[in-house]
């Protein structure tokens, strides 16, 4: 695991190689094109409700669903760092 860079940086979230054990369900796999691009190039979802975007900092509920989606990106520079269920 790497250093966490701040006391607020969720290191889990950027882990490389972390693999749900549940599959694709969120479908997590059709959106990994959004990984180094710009947030603003995430499609607006038909399902709001099974979809959440953060920022790697930003607090978020740590229930797990593997029907949700989740897109991290870095807050400073705008660019998507993770798509996956949960």
């Amino acid at each position: 695991m790497r250093t966490p860079v701040s006391s607020t940086e969720r290191p889990y979230l950027s882990e490389p190689g972390v693999r749900s054990i549940d599959g694709d369900m969120c479908k997590a796999g059709e959106l990994q094109w959004l990984v180094g691009k710009p947030r603003s190039q995430i499609p607006v979802p038909v399902d709001v409700v099974n979809r959440r975007v953060a920022c790697t900092t930003c607090p978020v509920t740590e229930d797990y669903s593997p029907y949700r989606l989740n897109i991290f990106y870095n807050q400073q520079t705008g660019l998507v760092e993770q798509v996956r269920c949960g």
